[in-house]
Protein backbone atom coordinates (compact mmCIF):
# COMPACT_ATOMS: atom_id res chain seq x y z
CA UNK A 1 0.00 0.00 0.00
CA UNK A 2 1.37 3.36 -0.99
CA UNK A 3 0.51 6.61 0.63
CA UNK A 4 0.70 10.01 -0.96
CA UNK A 5 1.99 12.96 0.90
CA UNK A 6 -0.67 15.44 2.00
CA UNK A 7 0.97 18.28 0.06
CA UNK A 8 0.88 16.35 -3.22
CA UNK A 9 -2.81 15.45 -3.17
CA UNK A 10 -4.13 19.04 -3.15
CA UNK A 11 -1.78 19.94 -6.02
CA UNK A 12 -2.95 16.98 -8.09
CA UNK A 13 -6.55 17.72 -7.24
CA UNK A 14 -6.24 21.38 -8.23
CA UNK A 15 -4.42 20.42 -11.45
CA UNK A 16 -7.22 17.99 -12.30
CA UNK A 17 -9.84 20.62 -11.47
CA UNK A 18 -8.16 23.28 -13.63
CA UNK A 19 -7.78 20.80 -16.54
CA UNK A 20 -11.42 19.74 -16.23
CA UNK A 21 -12.67 23.33 -16.11
CA UNK A 22 -10.62 24.35 -19.15
CA UNK A 23 -12.70 22.18 -21.52
CA UNK A 24 -16.27 20.92 -21.98
CA UNK A 25 -15.55 17.94 -19.73
CA UNK A 26 -19.06 16.75 -18.93
CA UNK A 27 -20.25 17.22 -22.49
CA UNK A 28 -17.33 15.23 -23.89
CA UNK A 29 -17.74 12.54 -21.26
CA UNK A 30 -21.46 12.10 -21.99
CA UNK A 31 -20.86 11.98 -25.75
CA UNK A 32 -18.18 9.34 -25.21
CA UNK A 33 -20.39 7.28 -22.88
CA UNK A 34 -23.30 7.54 -25.31
CA UNK A 35 -21.09 6.36 -28.17
CA UNK A 36 -19.83 3.41 -26.10
CA UNK A 37 -23.40 2.47 -25.22
CA UNK A 38 -24.51 2.63 -28.86
CA UNK A 39 -21.50 0.56 -29.90
CA UNK A 40 -22.27 -1.98 -27.18
CA UNK A 41 -25.86 -2.28 -28.35
CA UNK A 42 -24.66 -2.89 -31.90
CA UNK A 43 -22.29 -5.58 -30.67
CA UNK A 44 -24.93 -7.15 -28.41
CA UNK A 45 -25.75 -10.75 -29.32
CA UNK A 46 -29.44 -10.14 -29.99
CA UNK A 47 -30.94 -12.55 -32.54
CA UNK A 48 -33.75 -10.12 -33.42
CA UNK A 49 -31.44 -7.45 -34.87
CA UNK A 50 -29.73 -8.21 -38.17
CA UNK A 51 -26.98 -6.08 -39.73
CA UNK A 52 -26.07 -6.86 -43.32
CA UNK A 53 -24.14 -4.96 -45.97
CA UNK A 54 -23.89 -1.19 -45.91
CA UNK A 55 -26.35 -0.96 -43.02
CA UNK A 56 -23.96 -3.05 -40.94
CA UNK A 57 -21.08 -0.72 -41.77
CA UNK A 58 -23.10 2.37 -40.80
CA UNK A 59 -24.08 0.77 -37.50
CA UNK A 60 -20.39 0.58 -36.57
CA UNK A 61 -19.25 3.77 -38.26
CA UNK A 62 -21.72 6.15 -36.55
CA UNK A 63 -20.83 5.22 -32.94
CA UNK A 64 -17.11 5.15 -33.76
CA UNK A 65 -17.28 8.67 -35.20
CA UNK A 66 -19.34 9.72 -32.19
CA UNK A 67 -16.64 8.29 -29.93
CA UNK A 68 -13.99 10.26 -31.83
CA UNK A 69 -16.06 13.44 -31.42
CA UNK A 70 -16.34 12.82 -27.67
CA UNK A 71 -12.59 12.33 -27.30
CA UNK A 72 -11.85 15.38 -29.46
CA UNK A 73 -14.19 17.49 -27.33
CA UNK A 74 -11.95 16.64 -24.39
CA UNK A 75 -8.67 16.95 -26.27
CA UNK A 76 -9.32 20.07 -28.37
CA UNK A 77 -11.82 22.39 -26.66
CA UNK A 78 -11.19 25.27 -29.06
CA UNK A 79 -13.13 23.39 -31.76
CA UNK A 80 -16.00 22.45 -29.46
CA UNK A 81 -18.71 24.04 -31.61
CA UNK A 82 -17.85 21.95 -34.67
CA UNK A 83 -17.44 18.71 -32.73
CA UNK A 84 -20.66 19.21 -30.79
CA UNK A 85 -22.72 19.89 -33.92
CA UNK A 86 -21.24 16.79 -35.61
CA UNK A 87 -21.95 14.78 -32.43
CA UNK A 88 -25.58 15.96 -32.44
CA UNK A 89 -26.03 14.94 -36.07
CA UNK A 90 -24.36 11.57 -35.49
CA UNK A 91 -26.47 10.93 -32.40
CA UNK A 92 -29.62 11.65 -34.36
CA UNK A 93 -28.35 9.44 -37.18
CA UNK A 94 -27.79 6.60 -34.73
CA UNK A 95 -31.57 6.38 -34.34
CA UNK A 96 -31.76 4.94 -37.87
CA UNK A 97 -28.48 3.03 -38.08
CA UNK A 98 -27.75 1.62 -34.64
CA UNK A 99 -30.65 -0.12 -32.88
CA UNK A 100 -32.70 3.00 -32.20
CA UNK A 101 -29.65 4.90 -31.00
CA UNK A 102 -28.53 2.22 -28.57
CA UNK A 103 -32.05 1.60 -27.34
CA UNK A 104 -32.53 5.38 -26.88
CA UNK A 105 -30.11 5.55 -23.92
CA UNK A 106 -27.01 6.17 -26.04
CA UNK A 107 -28.92 8.62 -28.20
CA UNK A 108 -30.01 10.68 -25.19
CA UNK A 109 -26.58 10.58 -23.54
CA UNK A 110 -24.92 11.75 -26.74
CA UNK A 111 -27.46 14.49 -27.41
CA UNK A 112 -27.28 15.87 -23.88
CA UNK A 113 -23.49 15.75 -23.97
CA UNK A 114 -23.35 17.50 -27.35
CA UNK A 115 -25.70 20.21 -26.07
CA UNK A 116 -23.57 20.70 -22.96
CA UNK A 117 -20.42 20.95 -25.07
CA UNK A 118 -22.06 23.43 -27.44
CA UNK A 119 -23.16 25.65 -24.55
CA UNK A 120 -19.84 25.52 -22.68
CA UNK A 121 -17.72 28.67 -22.65
CA UNK A 122 -14.14 28.91 -21.45
CA UNK A 123 -13.43 30.70 -18.20
CA UNK A 124 -11.89 34.09 -18.41
CA UNK A 125 -9.96 35.47 -15.46
CA UNK A 126 -11.68 36.82 -12.34
CA UNK A 127 -14.65 38.96 -13.16
CA UNK A 128 -14.24 42.65 -12.47
CA UNK A 129 -16.66 45.44 -13.20
CA UNK A 130 -15.91 46.96 -16.57
CA UNK A 131 -14.51 50.46 -16.55
CA UNK A 132 -16.10 52.95 -18.84
CA UNK A 133 -14.16 55.17 -21.19
CA UNK A 134 -14.83 58.12 -18.90
CA UNK A 135 -13.29 56.31 -15.94
CA UNK A 136 -10.19 55.45 -17.93
CA UNK A 137 -9.67 58.97 -19.31
CA UNK A 138 -9.37 60.70 -15.94
CA UNK A 139 -9.60 64.49 -15.55
CA UNK A 140 -9.70 66.63 -18.69
CA UNK A 141 -8.01 70.01 -18.94
CA UNK A 142 -9.51 72.81 -20.98
CA UNK A 143 -7.17 75.31 -22.52
CA UNK A 144 -9.10 78.19 -20.99
CA UNK A 145 -9.74 76.88 -17.51
CA UNK A 146 -8.67 74.59 -14.65
CA UNK A 147 -8.92 70.80 -14.60
CA UNK A 148 -12.43 69.39 -14.45
CA UNK A 149 -13.87 65.91 -14.28
CA UNK A 150 -15.66 64.75 -17.43
CA UNK A 151 -18.67 63.57 -15.45
CA UNK A 152 -19.32 66.92 -13.73
CA UNK A 153 -19.96 70.46 -15.00
CA UNK A 154 -17.09 72.88 -15.48
CA UNK A 155 -16.70 75.24 -12.53
CA UNK A 156 -14.92 78.51 -12.59
CA UNK A 157 -12.72 79.20 -9.60
CA UNK A 158 -13.57 82.91 -9.67
CA UNK A 159 -17.30 82.56 -9.22
CA UNK A 160 -20.27 80.25 -8.78
CA UNK A 161 -21.36 77.78 -11.44
CA UNK A 162 -23.68 79.14 -14.09
CA UNK A 163 -27.20 77.89 -14.17
CA UNK A 164 -27.85 76.17 -17.48
CA UNK A 165 -31.59 76.87 -17.37
CA UNK A 166 -31.11 80.65 -17.36
CA UNK A 167 -31.21 81.92 -21.00
CA UNK A 168 -29.37 85.16 -20.12
CA UNK A 169 -26.18 83.41 -19.06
Amino acid sequence: MTTTSPDRAPGARSAWRSWRRSRPFWGGLLVTLGALEILASVRAPLPVILHVGPQGLASYLVPLLLLVCGVLLLANPSQRLFYSVVAMLLALGSWLTSNLGGFVVGLLLSLIGACLAFAWTPRRGPSRPARSVRDQAGPVRDQAGPARDQAGPARDQAGPARDQTDPVN
